[in-house]
């Protein structure tokens, strides 16, 4: 289990304190789905759902950049 968990309802990380998910939980997710990029877009997508109705005041475009802009790294 990592330290660079959500904490929500704010989802920061537990570990660091920055947004989550924190560049430290961004990459041992793409090792762990380095196999499956659909699933962890999937998973990211999820979570984006999850903390859009914990962070009602932030803005839908800041929200897919936080949680699943980055993943066209992975492309």
């Amino acid at each position: 289990m990592t330290a660079h968990q959500p904490l929500r309802p704010n989802w920061s990380c537990v570990g660091c304190g920055y947004p989550w998910p924190c560049p430290s939980r961004r990459r041992q997710l793409l090792g762990e789905y380095a196999d499956a990029p659909v699933s962890l877009a999937l998973v990211m997508g999820s979570a984006m759902i999850e903390a859009a109705a914990d962070l009602r005041d932030v803005r839908a475009g800041d929200l897919h950049e936080q949680f699943v802009g980055w993943l066209s790294l992975v492309a």
